[in-house]
This record gives structure tokens, sequence and C-alpha cells, in this order.
């Protein structure tokens, strides 16, 4: 500030937008969504030049419906792909109506910089929708990954989509729920991927099973299967060679998968790190004991089995004594008769957890005396992350001194990201005693927020999607 003829004036008076250099104003437009800048294209004709520079159009969104833009036709999509998106371009979210052989070639050859894609099917209304990707090859030499959401309602007709993709640098394929999809169509998916790493079919319940073997015969570096939900055949996946692969990542809940193709499967996998096995009748503790003494646990980092009710707390203390130390996640939720005894027993195991899920939300005949549990929990797990207690409200047992033990959960676990606990008089109590230490998204309810080990996945973040 400066004064003259008596009074104050900023050294930046005379200064306006009009006179920000090219450089900032370029940094401005990035922290806007492109809506926005769209619209900031139309005051002048410097605004539309830095409006139209490519390096503000590296992650695009053309679904309306979660504030993408909006294309009209098919011709406007290809005049941005060859004008405004060019080598810069890294993302691109396509609604079905926008996916065509045309669009995919013109973004193959026009932008060698494309690493992600997602493709929505969400408005998909029968088979034949799905079937326009009939017979599309695409050759991209880049490492396009396809991380794709593909969703399918109402079908009719028993045709198969032959969705052919010739991309040998294909990575992952997401086909979340997708009600349509079957062993013929991630057969052809894969026929050309052979850098495929991570394959999801979550949900997908016409999915048995009986591509598994071609597809790891093609897919060699196919380390990430997810298949929960699904219909497998006992038969179908016992037919894989399942010593061969480079399988690490396998999710098997509630797919209904027989013992002994349980106790075949788990021995065979060579370096499995990663096993959701929740919601499996057939998951007993001969296949537990079968993994520890002829499969290969010594690199498992993360495990789910969620709802087994086969399994005792004597085996699950066995396994968790033995190879506790190197888990960091571990789910034994929806079970009954898992109570704090067993966690008390095996928290000074679980040094190195960031994930940790317990209780069930059925009404028990114990009580369950969570202040120990917390201090059990703060006094061995400071890696922690995540936890949830799932456990009936009714259940936990809690004194008046509880917040000293909320306090040294908080204390200790200072990488805490997510506590969930069931909505009730506890909950009210540690929300309010880390909302006191500024610490006010940690706490939540198992109303809006469930815990998975999920966040383990090497492709987790790959397998997002709105």
């Amino acid at each position: 500030m400066y004064v003259t003829d008596g009074s104050v004036r900023s050294p930046f008076a005379n200064t306006t937008i009009e006179k920000l250099p090219d450089k900032v104003l370029l940094n401005i437009f990035s922290y806007l969504s492109h809506r926005e800048i769209c619209r900031m294209a139309q005051v002048c004709k410097k605004w539309r030049v830095i409006a139209y520079d490519t390096r503000l159009w590296r992650n695009v969104s053309l679904r309306p419906e979660i504030s993408g833009l909006h294309v009209g036709s098919l011709e406007s999509l290809l005049g941005l792909i060859s004008i405004r998106f060019g080598g810069t371009l890294r993302y691109i979210e396509l609604p079905i109506e926008l996916i065509t052989h045309t669009v995919l070639h013109e973004l193959a050859n026009k932008c060698p910089n494309l690493t992600h894609m997602l493709l929505d099917f969400s408005t998909a209304m029968q088979l034949h929708d799905f079937s326009e990707m009939q017979a599309r090859n695409i050759d991209h030499n880049k490492n396009l990954r396809e991380s794709g959401r593909r969703r399918g309602r109402n079908l009719r007709g028993d045709k198969r989509a032959q969705a052919e993709i010739r991309n040998p640098n294909l990575r992952v394929i997401n086909l979340y729920g997708i009600n349509f999809v079957d062993d013929s169509h991630i057969e052809a998916f894969s026929s050309n991927c052979i850098q495929l790493e991570c394959l999801a079919v979550n949900y997908c319940a016409k999915v048995n099973g009986s591509c598994l073997k071609t597809v790891f015969q093609r897919s060699r570096r196919l380390t990430c299967l997810l298949m929960n939900q699904t219909n497998l055949v006992s038969e179908h996946v016992m037919q894989v060679e399942w010593e061969k692969t480079a399988l690490q990542e396998l999710d098997i809940t509630a797919t209904d998968l027989s013992t002994e193709c349980l106790i075949d499967m788990l021995t065979r996998i060579p370096n499995l790190r990663f096993l959701s096995a929740g919601q499996l009748n057939g998951f007993n503790d001969s296949v537990l004991k079968a993994f520890m003494e002829m499969g290969n646990p010594k690199n498992l980092i993360a495990l789910d089995v969620d709802s087994s009710d086969n399994l005792t707390d004597d085996a699950l203390h066995k396994f968790l004594s033995r190879f506790g130390h190197q888990l960091y996640g571990i789910s034994l939720s929806g079970m009954p008769h898992i109570t704090d005894q067993l966690w008390q027993s095996v928290l000074p195991v679980l040094t190195n957890a960031k994930i940790v899920i317990m209780g069930t939300q059925e009404r028990l005949g114990v009580n369950i005396h969570v202040d120990q549990l917390m201090d059990g929990i703060a006094n061995n797990c400071a890696n922690l992350e995540r936890l949830e207690l799932r456990w009936d409200p009714e259940n936990l047992r809690f004194s008046d001194k509880s917040q000293k033990a909320v306090d040294m959960l908080r204390v200790k676990c200072v990488k805490m990201k997510c506590l969930v606990l069931s909505d009730g008089r506890y909950y009210e109590t540690t929300k309010a005693n880390f909302e006191r230490a500024d610490r006010l998204t940690v706490v939540r309810t198992t109303t809006n927020c469930r815990v998975s080990n999920y966040y383990l996945l090497s492709n987790y973040k790959d397998l997002i999607f709105n």
C-alpha cells in the first residue's frame, strides 16, 4: 500500500484479470470443471484460446448425469478428439451412445497417451445394446487400461455378444454386475489380452467358471480374479491349472464351491496374497488346515472369511497364531461364535494389521466387552487404518471409563481413517471423542459405511467407478 494525494491506493489498483499472463490464467482454469471451462471460452478470444489448451483436457468425462460434458453427436465428439484432446488425453469416460467403432479407433489413433477408458453400459436395456460392440477391433500400442462400468438390465433373447478386443496391453477389465455377461463374453474379451492383470466379474450371475481354464492359458499375467456372487461350478474350477498361474488375489465369496474344490484350489495356487472366501458353507476347518499344511499361505496379507459358520474358533486361532503377523487385512465378521475372546487372544499377533473387521449384526446371548477390546487394538495394532465393529449395540458392554479406552485408540492409532460402529450409545460416545480432537470424519455408522479388504488390492484404484 502507498499514499498519494492523501489517499491510500494499492500498487495493483490498475491490474485486471485481462493483464494476467496466459500461464497464470491457464493455472486458474485448471481448477475449473470442463463445463465451467466451456463457459469461460465464451468470454473473449483470449480466454477461448486458453480454454481449448489441451493441457486442460487430460481427464474427461462425457457422462452428463455425473457432472460430465454433454456431447450431442458423434461428429462433435470426433472433432473434439482431433482438435481438443490429442496427445495429452489420459482418461476418458464414454456413455453407451458414444461407444462406436469409429470413436474407439479415433481414440486409438489420435490419443497415444490414453491409459484409462471407462465404458458406461448402465443404460443398456437388453443384450443387443451390448452386442453393438460385436467385432470391434481396437489396436492400441500404448498402455491402454480399461476400468469400465458395464451394467445391463432386462435381458431378452439368447444371443451372445462377441465383444472381441484386440488390445494386447489391456490390463484391467471390470464387468461388475452385468446380468447378461457369461463365460462366452469373458472368453471373447480375453482372447487377445495377453497383458491382462485383473479380471473383475463380481455379481455376474451367469458366470459359471467354464472359461477360467482358457482365460489363464491366454493371460499368463493375470494376478487378480474377483468373482464374488457368481455361480461357479466346482468341476469347472478344478479343471484350471492353478499351479501354473500367476494368481495372487482371489475373491470367491458366496460362490457355493464345494469343500473338495476349495482344498484343490487353495493347495495348488503357488503365491496367494489376497483371499476373500466368505459366505461359503464348504469353507470349513479341513479347508483351512489343508491351506496351512499343503498350500502356501506364507505370502498372504489379506483374509476375509465373513459368515463362514463352519469354521471353528479353534481352527481360526491356530491359523492366526501362525500367520497373523503378516496380515494387513483380516475379516472374521458375520460369525456369532467368534466373540471378543478370540480377538483378545490373537490381537498381540496382528501387529501389521491395517484393516480389521469383526462382529455380527445378529443379537448374541453373550456380551462384548468393548473397552478391553479397544485397549487391545490400541496396544497391538499401531498401523491400523480401518476398523469395523458390526456387533449389535445391545451386545456392547462398556463402563463410564470407556473414554479412556477410546482416547488410547485415538492417540496410538494415528493412521486411523475410518472407525465404523453400529448406531447406538457407544457410537455417539466414540464419535464425540474423535470430534473433540478435530477428527470429524473418522467415526461412521454401519448404515452408511462398510470396511473391506479390497483397499489392499493392487488394482484397487483402477477398479473404482462412479
